[in-house]
């Protein structure tokens, strides 16, 4: 039976427990600019001394118009990899595996009306902004994938009603995280990790299903599951049919029913405060990893008290 704090390899990447720094997009300590700053980069240390097995840093937009405001991190050019190199090294100072998320906000419902030049000059920045991740020293990247932002927005058979290669059919609508994975996969040695953060509403859990299965064909080494474009007919806060009897968030249970249906490591995020809560996932071989975000926001050392918990409720005693 796994545990939490039992290590986990992804491609020759070690993590040294199964507990994750969800991209938390920390506004109030990013400039208007979208560098990196010191109290940033303090931030993220805090995390690591206090335990944690893998770092996703937080949404990177590609573009200065692609940001969800002001105060995001940026990557649309060279100038921004120094201060992000800063949190790449630091993550390796803790020997914490880091990968970035890297983000375009979209155009909402307008995804369908957007010119087929602008998506192209999109991924041609996605593109780029892979490659500056690299240099930065990052172990990884995710692709942001959900939360109705631009690739959450091709995804969606409710808003992606376009006519062209870019909409329509499922496959039309994976067509730019296609190209993306395919014209980037050189990057993706033993040593880079490919993320992939999916919409598990799609905004069914059946669409859900559908794209992780697809997304592990093209190659992605990690799905962390998350909210899509929800059906407005759920006019309550969950966005799928959850089990009555299913104890936890209605997004960890979308993340435990992909589990099953993928070979691939799976994130599930949403609510998770406690570690029995963390540790009842992962001991079932619901998820392989967890994400704390919130939580890490106010108990940076999360995952030490989490330790001592599991050991006090486990009998186990402290050497």
């Amino acid at each position: 039976m796994a545990s939490i704090f039992d290590k986990l390899t992804i491609k020759n990447i070690e993590l040294k427990n199964r507990i994750v720094l969800p991209p938390l997009v920390r506004f109030s300590i990013v400039g208007l600019d979208g560098y990196v700053t010191d109290e940033l980069v303090s931030w993220y240390e805090d995390v690591l001394r206090g335990g944690v097995g893998l770092v996703i840093v937080e949404a990177t937009a590609v573009s200065e118009d692609g940001k969800l405001r002001e105060n995001q991190l940026g990557i649309w050019n060279d100038s921004f990899i120094p201060g992000l190199k800063k949190i790449a090294d630091k993550c390796r100072e803790y020997s914490v595996p880091a990968l970035i998320q890297i983000h375009h906000a979209g155009f909402k419902e307008g995804i369908k009306d957007v010119n087929k030049l602008v998506l192209e000059e999109i991924l041609e920045k996605f593109k780029l902004a892979f490659v500056r991740a690299k240099k930065a020293g990052f172990d990884g990247i995710e692709i942001h994938g959900a939360h109705t932002y631009l690739i959450s927005q091709l995804n969606s058979r409710l808003w992606n009603t376009r006519t062209d290669e870019y909409g329509g059919p499922f496959e039309n609508r994976m067509y730019f995280s296609k190209r993306l994975i395919e014209e980037t996969r050189e990057l993706f040695d033993d040593n880079f990790i490919l993320g992939y953060r999916m919409g598990g509403n799609e905004p069914e859990l059946a669409d859900g299903i559908e794209i992780a299965k697809y997304l592990e064909k093209l190659g992605i080494d990690l799905l962390h599951v998350s909210s899509g474009v929800p059906d407005p007919k759920y006019n309550r806060k969950e966005k799928i049919e959850v089990p009555s009897d299913f104890p936890l968030d209605w997004v960890i249970y979308m993340g435990t029913e992909i589990k099953k249906h993928v070979s691939i490591p799976v994130i599930g995020v949403r609510n998770i405060k406690k570690e029995n809560q963390a540790s009842w996932l992962v001991e079932n071989d619901l998820l392989d990893l967890v994400a704390v975000g919130r939580a890490m926001i106010a108990r940076p050392n999360w995952v030490n008290v989490a330790r001592k918990e599991y050991e006090l409720r486990n009998g186990i005693k402290n050497s």
